[in-house]
């Protein structure tokens, strides 16, 4: 798992290219999601305490911010797929496509770091970056075209996914407020 996330942060071209659907990378792959869930949804949980969120509050906070990131795990994926399809005949699966992209969720492991006052929105969006850029060499690698086309596909899904998630930071926000 550590060798796994060490060659995912570094962005290693030949990493995501050799990622092949095996029954272990698919396991590593949603097990490095799961963990940037995780990850997340501590972050967002000790704002919460900090917020003084009823016990309810932080439960349901929890639970909708990691189901938040890996259900825009699974949606990226597949505007990544769709959008490739219509670019270009591609070969790969939806399957094939969900473990490179999974591998590039490794900097979203480090979530838990937004938690550093004053810091946690710069951190949270250099992540997000971080993670746009390993998709993108995902993309280009696991569908072997220029980057200036896998930038374009995953561009397309990429704001969806932060708004979806500024949109649950919000909404943790508010729920707080009502139950305060």
């Amino acid at each position: 798992m550590c060798h796994t996330l060490r060659y995912a942060l570094a962005l290693n071209g030949d990493f995501y290219e050799n990622a092949r659907n095996t029954q272990q990378n698919q396991r590593l792959a949603l097990s490095i999601v799961i963990l940037a869930a995780i990850s997340h949804a501590i972050g967002s949980g000790v704002i919460l305490l900090i917020n003084r969120a009823t016990v309810f509050v932080l439960l349901a906070g929890l639970l909708i911010d990691a189901i938040a990131i890996i259900a825009g795990y699974y949606f990226w994926t597949f505007t990544i797929l769709k959008i490739g399809q219509w670019l270009k005949p591609i070969d790969p699966t939806y399957g094939d496509l969900l473990i490179p992209i999974g591998f590039a969720y490794a900097p979203q492991v480090l979530n838990f770091l937004t938690l550093i006052p004053l810091l946690g929105r710069p951190i949270e969006l250099i992540l997000a970056l971080w993670s746009l850029l390993a998709v993108i060499v995902a993309v280009r690698q696991g569908l072997d075209i220029t980057t200036q086309r896998a930038t374009f596909i995953c561009l397309v899904g990429w704001p969806l996914i932060q708004i979806a998630i500024g949109f649950v930071q919000v909404l943790e926000q508010q729920l707080v407020r009502w139950t305060s």
